[in-house]
């Protein structure tokens, strides 16, 4: 089969954080809300369409926002609950979809290829939907087309609460008149780029020769042209809970020092953790694992709200460490693996108010990207060393 003429489904909870909230006070439905730190130095983490009225738009500085909608309700979000109802949207697909790919906390895609065959695409897809609405009292859009992209983009604009499918042969009619903001990839610098050419809809993108568009934009070029075309060749990725990174470490001489191995768990969780942010991911499940000198393993894993945050992770370990080991044996093995993986990044500026743990998070990111991971670590991992 062409990889074009697959049935894809991009499913998109609206303004989730937003939405949460909402099922928690029903008052906040139909007024101004601004999610995001209550601090002045506070970033927007998600708006309802109230406020996008106003101007206000995600990453946009909360003083700013407060300037634009002086009436919003400004709650400072709750990862936790965000995580939980997260978990609850994809179990419902997990029950129904053949193959499901979690994108990010709030959108997923599916592969339903075939389903015509059977229900009918667009049918089941709607009966999908409402279910989702139904069992966790969440508005969800999807689009649905041949490949991600433009069920993506149809998504976008069926919004809000929505459904839109595109039939193949309406793809390029489907996408000609919208702005190329709409395509994935195009952020504000391509974008202004592109306009500074005189480049505004997707059609007149589409109309300028592919090797301009990569002596332009590089590689990158190449996707966003053919993006503009609707030609999307990248597969709905099967999503499981068990997509992780991790670490361990087995020691030439087995151990009983509880200070060095709990040194070495942090030293492990800060080098995963900066991974992470570097890749723009978030995880939600922990697990610790310890291999005896007599070879038995055992491992403890909690669920945790989505984060990528060093100190968040550290104080879980050393929990669940201490949980674990109790038979006071010797330790031939000691790992951390981070699970649950969906892209995304750290909340800590959208939540927390905490700026000076803000900015030194970011200037040990930016250290150990210019100098190497080991350029900057805890005064437990110099230890180790």
């Amino acid at each position: 089969m062409n990889i074009q003429d697959r049935t894809i489904v991009h499913m998109d909870l609206d303004t989730f954080f937003v939405s949460v909230e909402r099922l928690g006070n029903p008052a906040l439905i139909g007024k101004p809300v601004i999610i995001g730190g209550l601090s002045d130095r506070g970033v927007v983490a998600s708006c309802s369409y109230e406020a996008r009225k106003y101007g206000v738009h995600s990453a946009m500085p909360m003083k700013m926002a407060l300037n634009l909608c002086r009436d919003a309700a400004v709650i400072r979000g709750d990862m936790d609950q965000y995580t939980k109802f997260s978990r609850l949207v994809t179990d419902v697909i997990a029950a129904k979809a053949p193959v499901y790919e979690k994108a990010s906390i709030d959108e997923h895609y599916l592969d339903i290829t075939g389903m015509d065959r059977f229900w009918g695409a667009s049918k089941w897809t709607h009966e999908l939907r409402q279910t989702i609405i139904k069992e966790t009292g969440l508005p969800i859009s999807y689009g649905l087309s041949p490949n991600k992209t433009v069920s993506k983009i149809a998504t976008g604009e069926a919004k809000p609460n929505g459904e839109k499918q595109v039939e193949k042969d309406s793809i390029q009619s489907f996408l000609n008149p919208l702005s190329i903001k709409r395509i994935p990839m195009v952020g504000p610098k391509t974008y202004q780029l592109l306009r500074s050419m005189g480049i505004s809809t997707i059609e007149s993108l589409s109309s300028i020769p592919i090797e301009m568009m990569e002596s332009v934009l590089g590689k990158s070029g190449i996707d966003i042209w053919r993006k503009s075309h609707g030609i999307d060749f990248t597969p709905v990725v099967p999503y499981s809970e068990e997509k992780s990174i991790s670490k361990e470490q087995t020691f030439e001489t087995d151990t009983i020092d509880v200070l060095m191995l709990e040194q070495l768990l942090i030293s492990m969780i800060e080098k995963l953790c900066f991974k992470l942010r570097k890749k723009e991911k978030l995880a939600s499940v922990v697990t610790v694992k310890i291999r005896y000198t007599n070879f038995d393993t055992h491992t403890l894993q909690r669920k945790m709200a989505y984060t990528s945050l060093d100190h968040v992770m550290i104080a879980t370990v050393r929990e669940l460490f201490k949980r674990l080991y109790e038979r006071r044996m010797m330790i031939r093995l000691i790992g951390v693996k981070f699970g649950g993986l969906v892209s995304g990044v750290q909340q800590m500026d959208l939540f927390d108010n905490n700026e000076k743990k803000i900015r030194l998070y970011r200037s040990m990111d930016k250290i150990r990207l210019h100098y190497g991971t080991g350029s900057i670590i805890r005064a437990s991992g110099m230890m180790l060393k």
